[in-house]
């Protein structure tokens, strides 16, 4: 394929916004579909963190490698609309109650916490404000010329050849395409009654945000939590460079509502976030909550992502499953997607472990009256 391809990418998350992004920037003509709002689930909830090698050892290093690489270039190209922050990482420990652990001079952190490593370094760990980053791209992309729509996409539709033709909406319009990303996070299980596609499941992910001013410095916190009950908890805190400060503690599984709209906290999760919080830092204790949220993650059975050509279809392609290394990884997974559609082949990441063919695709028959 050439610039001038049309390429229609469904979902309006950080993976599908880094897609446009990508292929516009090459003169592509990008159409993002997403039926409820740009970062509105898990690309505009979620933490933002990001590393340069805690993927090291696994199938995910390249990958994550090239996309902090290309995060601090994006920053500068791009005048930095997100809050593009380099921080130091630490680890430690903390329990409810416990008051001789010391926190080792830091004042925003009570004594019982206990810092013991450094995860990371302000060379190797960064943050972004995620819904800023995710909107900042499509912002971008629509400047290259991308188009995004609202809609939601019910069916693939085909040509006489039997490959991509473009996509179905709801109220029967047809998107004509020369390629099709599936880029829905979990709900792009919904695909799989229309493309083979393995199993993509919803992990949801609690957390706060609180107004900290600059009452934080630039340091990123993973801790395990003991409460009260001896249950074991591990708290991320990451202050960003907006004044908030954003912590999860909470993840369960569950199933994921047809509509992101209706996804909400379970009973008592934030309750727990709030006093867990009140526990580890004065400055969180008196600090205004300006968000509570609950968001689903894309896990797969294997724990990597899916991103590649899927079989059987030319011009259908799917970039989802990313899990908790979604915001870290979605611009290497866009510049790669970019090669792989434009070009026919990705050049900087091998997409080998990620191909969608190395799970078995659902039972279509078992999805045949999911709604949607």
């Amino acid at each position: 394929m050439s610039s001038g391809t049309r390429i229609v990418i469904c979902g309006g998350g950080a993976i599908g916004a880094a897609i446009a992004y990508f292929t516009s920037r090459r003169g592509a003509r990008t159409t993002v579909i997403e039926r409820y709002a740009v970062a509105g689930a898990a690309s505009g909830n979620s933490g933002g963190f990001l590393a340069l090698d805690w993927c090291r050892g696994s199938s995910l290093d390249g990958l994550a490698r090239r996309s902090f690489e290309l995060h601090a270039q994006l920053s500068a190209e791009l005048g930095d609309p997100w809050g593009y922050r380099r921080l130091t990482t630490y680890g430690g420990y903390a329990v409810e109650g416990d008051t001789a652990r010391g926190a080792a001079g830091r004042p925003w952190l009570t004594d019982r916490v206990a810092i013991t490593c450094r995860l990371g370094s302000p060379q190797t760990t960064a943050l972004v404000e995620p819904r800023a980053f995710t909107t900042g791209l499509m912002h971008v992309a629509e400047a290259h010329g991308a188009v995004l729509r609202h809609g939601t996409v019910v069916d693939l539709v085909r040509s006489a050849s039997g490959g991509v033709r473009g996509v179905a909406l709801a109220g029967g319009e047809i998107v004509e395409g020369d390629a099709v990303v599936i880029a829905m996070g979990p709900w792009s299980i919904l695909a799989a009654r229309w493309v083979p596609l393995p199993a993509v499941f919803g992990y949801k992910g609690h957390s706060l945000v609180f107004e900290t001013g600059g009452s934080i410095p630039a340091e990123a916190l993973f801790l395990e939590y003991r409460e009260a009950s001896g249950e074991i908890l591990t708290p991320e805190l990451f202050p960003r460079a907006d004044g908030t400060t954003w912590v999860c503690a909470i993840s369960t599984l569950g199933p994921v509502p047809v509509d992101p709209a209706d996804v909400t906290p379970d009973e008592g999760a934030h309750a727990r976030i709030e006093g867990l919080c009140r526990n580890i830092s004065p400055v969180l204790a008196a600090a205004p909550i300006k968000a509570r949220q609950a968001c689903f993650r894309p896990v797969t059975e294997d724990g990597l992502p899916l991103i590649g050509a899927l079989p059987g279809i030319e011009g259908a392609y799917v970039a989802t499953g990313h899990s908790v290394w979604g915001m870290l990884n979605a611009p290497a997974t866009g510049e790669t997607m970019s090669e792989l559609i434009l070009d026919g082949a990705a050049r900087r990441v091998d997409l080998a472990p990620f191909a969608p063919e190395r799970l078995p695709p659902l039972d279509r028959a078992r999805l045949a009256d999911t709604s949607g």
